[in-house]
């Protein structure tokens, strides 16, 4: 008898799984309307569900023991705490929308380390929503899909997110980068395959406490909307990249004008990631990860020493590139490396902790992913 039989007494009718996410770069951009540049794990959350007919939903997750119970007609922000607000907030906002889904048992299962900043939370509430339209034969724009998904996260949970991390779980491919112009609300899939190159992308997750407090990015989303209101802006991103010099003589507080540097240097670098990769380059953007993370460093100052420390010995071990990825305050680094290095690039990290007195560091295969799907019987 399954793990899934056990909890719910049935035969499931499916498994789905959504993956999490690394950003290559473009980080801090996506409140300001600018670019990003993800790749989806082959991490994922995978959600094994049957459906019921009486509008209940029975979660469990092979994480810790006991069901939750809760019932659809009665869901609204808040009615259900800790990790199940999440299904809940997905089957919340399908309902919301109009989507045509009934009750279910879900068994959440994930390889995905949570407080590592690789989108743990959003490739749940995909994995949810793609588990429940499937359970109702119900076919959904991925697109659309991440969107509910998002709003799931910001009116249900209550995090205040962007886009960038949903988009990713539903619309990556494999061997591609996902360009997403958060303005424009538009996507194209670039090409992006280090192996093939004779390299291989690092993620490496410092362990450090997450101190990715709510104070902490509240403050900084605060100053780019700060600064945008003092340059008569909607967002940064209307910022040209050719006017920053311009732009930064014009703000009075010098904290806003480090953070207004960064947002619109890195958008710039996203777009420079992009022609070189589509002009099969990618040993030339190792360069760009490494500006991107000293300007996360100096200029909107969200790394920690573990952080610094990883992406120091990585470049000193002689990787192309290398930069904190995700919120920060803790979470992971990213490195381009040649494939032949990578042991040896990890083994120089991890001595480095343990010098340091850091908690030993882990490290993920970082080989571009597909998007949500449902899984083969």
């Amino acid at each position: 008898m399954s793990t899934f039989e056990e909890i719910f007494h049935t035969a499931p009718d499916g498994s789905w799984r959504a993956p999490g996410r690394v950003n290559l770069i473009g980080e801090h951009t996506d409140y300001n309307d600018g670019l990003v540049m993800p790749i989806a794990l082959p991490n994922q959350i995978v959600v094994t569900a049957s459906a019921r007919t009486d509008g209940r939903f029975a979660v469990a997750t092979k994480g810790q023991p006991g069901v939750i119970e809760f019932t659809l007609a009665d869901l609204a922000p808040g009615s259900v705490e800790d990790w199940a607000a999440y299904p809940a907030g997905a089957a919340w906002v399908l309902r919301e929308a109009g989507y045509p889904i009934g009750g279910a048992n879900l068994l959440v299962d994930s390889d995905l380390p949570s407080g590592a900043g690789l989108s743990s939370s959003a490739a749940l509430l995909c994995a949810t929503a793609v588990a429940l339209l499937g359970l109702s034969d119900v076919e959904v724009d991925p697109a659309e899909v991440a969107r509910l998904a998002q709003k799931a996260e910001n009116s249900y949970v209550g995090a205040p997110v962007g886009l960038m991390d949903q988009m990713a779980s539903m619309c990556c491919t494999a061997g591609h980068a996902l360009y997403f112009d958060i303005r424009a609300m538009s996507t194209d899939q670039i090409p992006f395959d280090p192996a093939a190159d004779g390299l291989a992308l690092l993620v490496v997750d410092v362990k450090a406490p997450h101190r990715h407090v709510d104070g902490e990015y509240a403050a900084r989303r605060k100053s780019c909307e700060q600064a945008a209101a003092e340059l008569g802006v909607p967002a940064l991103r209307s910022v040209a990249f050719d006017e920053l010099d311009d732009a930064l003589t014009r703000l009075t507080d010098d904290v806003v004008r480090r953070r207004v540097r960064h947002v619109v240097t890195e958008i710039r670098r996203v777009e420079e990631a992009v022609e070189l990769m589509h002009a099969g380059r990618l040993r030339d953007v190792g360069p760009l990860f490494t500006a991107s993370h000293v300007s996360l460093r100096d200029d909107f100052e969200i790394t920690v020493p573990e952080l610094d420390v990883a992406v120091d010995t990585a470049l000193a071990a002689g990787a192309l590139g290398a930069r904190m990825t995700g919120g920060g305050f803790g979470g992971c680094i990213i490195a381009l490396v040649e494939a032949d290095a990578a042991d040896a690039t990890l083994a120089a990290i991890e001595k480095a902790f343990a010098d340091h007195g850091f908690t030993a560091p882990t490290s993920l295969a970082a080989t571009p992913s597909p998007g949500a799907s449902r899984l083969p019987l």
